[in-house]
């Protein structure tokens, strides 16, 4: 069914809840009129099993009915999501949560978690009763958030039930960030984007799995390691694929973005990474099954200096020199190093032999030595050049350091190519 796809002005400061510390059960104060028309109108297409894209604080979601196999079925159909790649569902009080939990208790080891982190960009793992279908994760246990942005809580909210929502983008493409990502993707697919603006975060929510022990990140997020390390109980926190791996759960996961590649423009991506020696107790990063021929072997990345740019500088013409034989002829460069990396062509007969001419288009990802900058750019700079008909995007690496990490795994499930320095 093609639908003629609408797509509203939300403004966020419209919405606010009382009391402000209430996470048991708030009341939703919408001070704008034509925006309580419009969350109705949203609430009643998803009462009809319709789907919905909204904005959160991390990347624009495709909302259905979490109670719901047939509006489930039409989040996989819309995203061409395969049917194993289980779905988060949100909540907007503490109260709907327990509300789906078998014995409608929360588990203890959260409540620091959840005290410190709710509402926000953390998804925790908890164990499924029936209402939850098998569609939305057939697994015993299902992955759960409260979101913090404002339109999304009180859509919940004003529904009555809670939400399954991936990204609003089709399978296997960057996370949508700003609602003309979402009309990119899914226009005439869906009936209704709520248009609130560019996402806070820029990046999904961190996956914790603290039924198992010692607690675990399956995916890395919003909220980051160093701040979930501080929280009681997370003390002997570990990272999935750093400090272990589990054949079983990435076979039949328990939570999206841990088996199929994610988050890849239509264009090639090639990461530029500088390796270290391992030291730092952490296993290195085993994913490799998108990087062509390449092995990370014992590294991991850290920020690329500003001593060693010449050196970036180099790697990138290597890099594209042979790119270019291949056919490539337009470039596009997402920096974190203050100094621009466009000019990879003054050494042209000497470390740059191709006479070919070519196109390179260079964008500020944000600052190395402030992840949060380049998480809060990274799809929209993606899908950015995309829009500009790249043939290869070339990214600079940074450091692991707090939301890095999240960065750094969506860079390497995106990457076609991963070149070490």
């Amino acid at each position: 069914m093609a639908f003629r796809t609408r797509c509203p002005v939300l403004d966020p400061a419209a919405f606010c809840f009382r009391p402000s510390t209430d996470l048991r059960n708030p009341e939703t104060v919408i001070s704008e009129p034509q925006a309580k028309v419009t969350l109705f109108e949203a609430a009643e297409l998803l009462r009809n099993d319709e789907v919905v894209a909204i904005p959160t604080e991390t990347v624009y979601g495709l909302a259905a009915n979490a109670f719901s196999p047939a509006a489930i079925t039409k989040i996989y159909a819309t995203k061409n999501r395969p049917q194993d790649n289980p779905l988060i569902v949100h909540v907007s009080s503490l109260a709907m949560l327990e509300e789906i939990l078998p014995d409608h208790r929360i588990p203890p080891i959260y409540l620091p978690v959840i005290n410190r982190f709710w509402p926000g960009p953390l998804t925790i793992i908890l164990p499924k009763s029936d209402r939850i279908p098998a569609i939305a994760c057939n697994q015993p246990t299902v992955a759960v958030r409260f979101p913090s942005h404002p339109i999304a809580r009180a859509l919940i909210t004003q529904c009555g039930f809670p939400l399954a929502a991936p990204s609003a983008n089709s399978s296997g493409k960057p996370s949508p960030t700003i609602a003309s990502h979402v009309i990119s993707d899914l226009d005439t697919k869906i009936p209704l984007v709520l248009d609130g603006g560019q996402c806070y975060f820029g990046i999904e929510s961190t996956v914790l799995d603290a039924l198992r022990s010692p607690p675990a990140i399956l995916r890395p997020g919003g909220v980051t390691f160093e701040a979930l390390k501080e929280v009681l109980g997370m003390e002997e926190l570990q990272v999935y694929k750093k400090h272990f791996v589990d054949v079983q759960l990435e076979m039949t996961p328990t939570t999206p973005g841990m088996k199929y590649r994610h988050y890849s423009p239509e264009a090639q991506v090639v990461l530029f990474e500088k390796p270290i020696p391992l030291g730092n107790g952490l296993v290195p990063t085993i994913d490799n099954t998108n990087c062509k021929g390449f092995e990370l072997s014992t590294m991991v990345a850290m920020t690329i200096l500003e001593t060693d740019i010449e050196s970036l500088r180099s790697s990138i013409a290597h890099e594209v020199e042979q790119l270019l034989s291949a056919g490539n002829r337009k470039f596009g460069i997402l920096r974190t190093s203050s100094s621009s990396l466009q000019d990879i062509t003054k050494n042209r007969g000497s470390t740059f032999k191709s006479s070919t001419e070519f196109t390179v288009v260079e964008k500020f990802l944000g600052s190395a030595l402030h992840p949060e900058q380049v998480a809060h750019e990274l799809f929209k700079c993606l899908r950015e050049m995309d829009a500009q008909g790249m043939d290869v995007i070339l990214v600079e690496g940074i450091s692991e350091d707090r939301e890095g990490l999240a960065v750094m795994n969506r860079l390497r499930k995106a990457a076609s190519r991963i070149v070490t320095m």
